[in-house]
C-alpha cells in the first residue's frame, strides 16, 4: 500500500502541455485490484484539461491565421480597388441668364470732314491746333501757286529761241494785217464806185456783184488777220512765261473753306510746303455727336439686329454706358488676329443712349468695351457651361449620385458667358460633374475635388 500511494503520488504531478505524452485513447489497462478507479479519477480529469487547454489554443491559432487571411484579403482589395476620379462639382439652379457678345471698339465723330487741298500749290503753315473751334465757310488754308522750275541751259537756250520765233510770227501777222486792212480799204472804195456807175447806168449789174464779192471777201480776210496778231501775241507771251519772266501770278493765292461747323480734329499738314492737289490738310468733325464701331466676326453679327441693346465698359468712366445698334455695314473685310489668323469682321454701329453729360470726357478715336446682349432670361434652369458636352447628336452631363457619375442625356437652350440653360434632362438641385475629363465614365466612382 505504501508503494501505491508513492505511485500514485507521483502521476499527480503536473506536467507541461509540451512535455507531457499524449495518452492513446486506443489502449485501455486493466485494472489489477478492485481499488484502481478511485486512483484513475484525477489523472482524468487532469487529461481532459489537458485536451481542453490544447483545444483552445488550436481554435486560437486559427482564429489568428483566419485574422492574418482576412486582413491580407482586405488590404488587398483596397490596394487593388480603383480609387474615387476627382472631379469639381456643381449644382443646377435656377436664375438669370443672359446671351452677350463682347468685343472692343473705338468711339468716333460721326460726321466727319477731310480737308484737302484742292489744286496743286505751296500751302501756308497752319496756325490752327487740334481742337480749336471752327465755323463753316472760314478760311482753314491757304495755296499759293507754286513758283516755276528752274531751268537748265539747254533748256533756257530752247525756251528763248521760241520766244524769238514766236515775236517774229508776232510781226509776221502783224504785217499780214496791214495787208489785209490796205486790200479792205481798197475794196470798199471799189465797192462804191461801182454802186455810183451802176445807178447811172454805166456798169452792168455783173460788175457791181463782182465788186460786192470782192469786198466781202476783203473783210474776211482783214478780220482773220486781227484773229492771227491776237495768236501770235498769245505765243509770245506763253514763250516768255516758259522764261519765268511772268511774275504777276505770284500774288494770286486760294482760299480753301471749312465744310462745316465743330472742331479742328487732326492736323495733317502741318508745315508749309508744296502739296499736290488732294492732298490732306486737316480733319475737322462735331465731337459732341459721337457713335461707337464695333468689328465682329461675321458669325456673331448674324445674331445681331438693327435695335439690339448694347452695355459699353471699360472706357474710362465710373459706370457703364447705354447704346443701341444703329447700323451693321453690309460689306465685311480680313483682319489679322492676334494669332496669326486671317479672319472676317464687319463694322457694328451703335448710338449712345445716355446723355452728353454722362460721357462728356468720352472723344473721337477712344477705346471701348462693348457687350451685346442678344437675350436674357430671368428664371431659367442653369449649370456651367463645362458642365456640358457634345454625346452623340445631342448633349449630354455626368449627374453625380450616391459617389458615382451617371450620364444623363439634356437638352441645351441658350449659353451665356459661363453658364448653358437645360431645357430637358436635370432637376434643380442636381450635382453635376464640371470638366470631367476622359476619367470620368458612366458609373464610375467621383469624388468632389475640394
Amino acid at each position: 500500500m505504501d508503494a501505491t500511494r508513492e505511485q500514485v503520488t507521483v502521476q499527480r504531478e503536473p506536467a507541461s502541455p509540451a512535455e507531457a505524452p499524449e495518452p492513446s485513447p486506443a489502449i485501455e489497462p486493466e485494472p489489477a485490484e478492485t481499488g484502481a478507479p478511485a486512483l484513475r479519477a484525477p489523472d482524468e480529469v487532469a487529461r481532459r484539461a489537458r485536451e481542453r487547454r490544447r483545444s483552445r489554443m488550436r481554435a486560437v491559432r486559427r482564429a489568428l491565421v483566419g485574422l492574418v487571411v482576412l486582413g491580407a484579403t482586405v488590404a488587398t482589395v483596397l490596394v487593388l480597388r480603383p480609387r474615387a476620379v476627382p472631379v469639381d462639382v456643381a449644382t443646377a439652379v435656377r436664375g438669370p441668364l443672359v446671351v452677350v457678345i463682347e468685343e472692343t471698339g473705338i468711339a468716333r465723330v460721326k460726321d466727319r470732314y477731310v480737308v484737302s487741298a484742292p489744286v496743286a500749290g505751296s500751302v501756308a503753315r497752319q496756325l490752327r491746333e487740334a481742337g480749336d473751334a471752327v465755323r463753316e465757310g472760314e478760311v482753314v488754308a491757304d495755296i499759293a501757286p507754286s513758283l516755276s522750275p528752274l531751268l537748265d541751259a539747254r533748256t533756257r537756250s530752247e525756251a528763248q529761241a521760241r520766244l524769238s520765233a514766236a515775236v517774229s510770227a508776232l510781226g509776221q501777222a502783224q504785217a499780214q494785217h496791214g495787208r489785209a486792212a490796205v486790200a479792205d480799204h481798197l475794196a470798199r472804195d471799189e465797192l462804191a464806185r461801182a454802186r455810183s456807175l451802176a445807178t447811172g447806168g454805166s456798169l452792168a449789174a455783173r460788175e457791181l456783184d463782182r465788186a460786192e464779192f470782192d469786198a466781202r471777201m476783203r473783210a474776211q480776210e482783214l478780220s482773220s488777220a486781227d484773229f492771227a496778231v491776237k495768236v501770235a501775241a498769245e505765243q509770245v507771251r506763253e514763250a516768255r512765261a516758259a522764261l519765268g519772266g511772268g511774275r504777276e501770278a505770284g500774288d494770286r493765292h486760294i482760299d480753301v473753306l471749312a465744310p462745316a461747323s465743330g472742331r479742328v480734329l487732326r492736323v495733317l499738314q502741318k508745315s508749309e510746303g508744296v502739296v499736290p492737289a488732294g492732298t490732306p490738310l486737316l480733319e475737322v468733325g462735331n465731337p459732341e455727336v459721337l457713335e461707337l464701331v464695333v468689328d465682329l466676326l461675321t458669325t456673331d453679327a448674324v445674331r445681331v439686329q438693327p435695335g439690339t441693346a448694347v452695355t459699353i465698359q471699360g472706357w474710362g468712366g465710373d459706370r457703364p454706358l447705354a447704346a443701341r445698334v444703329r447700323r451693321i455695314e453690309p460689306s465685311a473685310f480680313t483682319k489679322l488676329s492676334a494669332l496669326g489668323v486671317d479672319e472676317q469682321r464687319v463694322n457694328v454701329i451703335a448710338a449712345l443712349s445716355n446723355p452728353r453729360a454722362d460721357w462728356a470726357a468720352l472723344g473721337d478715336g477712344f477705346r471701348i468695351e462693348a457687350r451685346f446682349v442678344l437675350w436674357e432670361g430671368a428664371d431659367v434652369l442653369k449649370v456651367p457651361q463645362g458642365a456640358a458636352f457634345r454625346h452623340g447628336d445631342g448633349w449630354a452631363v455626368f449627374r453625380v449620385a450616391s459617389g458615382k457619375a451617371r450620364l444623363t442625356p439634356v437638352k441645351v437652350g441658350h449659353r451665356g458667358e459661363t453658364e448653358v440653360e437645360i431645357l430637358e434632362g436635370l432637376d434643380r438641385g442636381a450635382v453635376v460633374a464640371v470638366h470631367p475629363g476622359d476619367r470620368v465614365k458612366d458609373g464610375e466612382r467621383v469624388e468632389a475635388r475640394e
